[in-house]
């Protein structure tokens, strides 16, 4: 009878050993998949976010008067982003956020409608990607301490009474969204997101299950102990919503109803807990990040209402 017992309890142990390791490794390359960025991904990204704009958008960043910023990270990075001047401007700057897998070449259409709404425009390559260091996705919350670095940048170039209004799309909505909750100065007006997710780790788990048709347990509990000793943060600390709750600021969401990469009910979520002033505008035909694209017209006149009479950029 003892020796069925210890025979029993080894075998458990070896199946529990064997659960864990299976579980252990899933996390592992759950964790490499999802958070680390080659050299010759970024640079795939670079050529990605060309592809993706029109000739004439391209043409057009190609005959804009460009400087480059530079700044380093609290990490030690160096990042890097393009600063358009606009001859027209009135003493504003949007500063815009790529999505993940791309670079600031990405947000060239949103140039264009921020410069012809007399802003001038800085595009930052996030942590990882494009000509910014580091090989490790910060997915916006680190990220959002690099927009803090920008945002100061900013300051000191442009001059104390500029007035800056953060937009991003994606992975970009989650960084403007969660820098916004840090402590800014009274120059930042507002926010613009762009299909962006309200909850990081909910938002992992989606993908896992709805792209990938993983199981979210153990895979994604494993994963996140490992981001949190090998990247600085975890899945769980990305509490998005929270952060623009803390904010204060005006915001606008903007969503594709037929988005598979973060489902529209994030916008839907972020409008009903966000207490200030707010603004949803729900494309119904687009999907992930395409409202630019399926009304254009339609998407900047919703933009500028925005800022103009409900954030006061008049």
């Amino acid at each position: 009878m003892k020796s069925t017992t210890k025979m029993g309890l080894k075998l458990a142990g070896v199946v529990g050993a064997t659960t864990y390791a299976g579980s252990l490794l899933g996390g592992m390359v759950a964790y490499n998949f999802a958070m680390h960025v080659s050299d010759e991904q970024k640079q795939r990204g670079q050529a990605l976010s060309r592809s993706e704009n029109t000739e004439i958008e391209n043409f057009w960043y190609s005959k804009q008067p460009k400087q480059q910023w530079l700044v380093q990270a609290f990490d030690g990075l160096n990042l890097v982003a393009t600063y358009i001047p606009n001859p027209h401007a009135m003493g504003r700057l949007a500063i815009l956020a790529h999505g993940l897998g791309h670079s600031r070449e990405q947000m060239i259409p949103y140039a264009r409608i921020f410069m012809s709404l007399g802003y001038d425009v800085l595009m930052p390559d996030a942590r990882a990607f494009g000509d910014s260091e580091g090989h490790t996705i910060g997915y916006g919350w680190l990220d959002r301490l690099d927009y803090e670095r920008w945002i100061s940048m900013a300051l000191d170039e442009l001059g104390p009474d500029l007035a800056i209004v953060l937009m991003g799309i994606s992975m970009g909505a989650a960084t403007v969204m969660a820098t916004s909750g840090e402590p800014l100065p009274n120059n930042v007006k507002a926010i613009v997101e762009d299909s962006g997710y309200a909850d990081l780790y909910d938002e992992a788990k989606f993908r896992l299950t709805h792209k990938y048709h993983l199981p979210a347990y153990p895979i994604m509990p494993m994963a996140n102990q490992i981001a949190r000793s090998s990247a600085g943060y975890a899945f769980t600390d990305g509490h998005i919503l929270k952060q623009v709750a803390a904010s204060g600021l005006p915001i606008l969401m903007i969503h594709g109803s037929k988005d598979q990469t973060v489902p529209v009910r994030n916008a839907h979520q972020l409008y009903e807990a966000l207490p200030q002033q707010k603004g949803l505008y729900i494309d119904p035909e687009a999907a992930h990040v395409q409202a630019i694209r399926t009304h254009p017209d339609r998407y900047q006149a919703v933009i500028n209402e925005f800022l103009t009479e409900q954030a006061g950029l008049n």
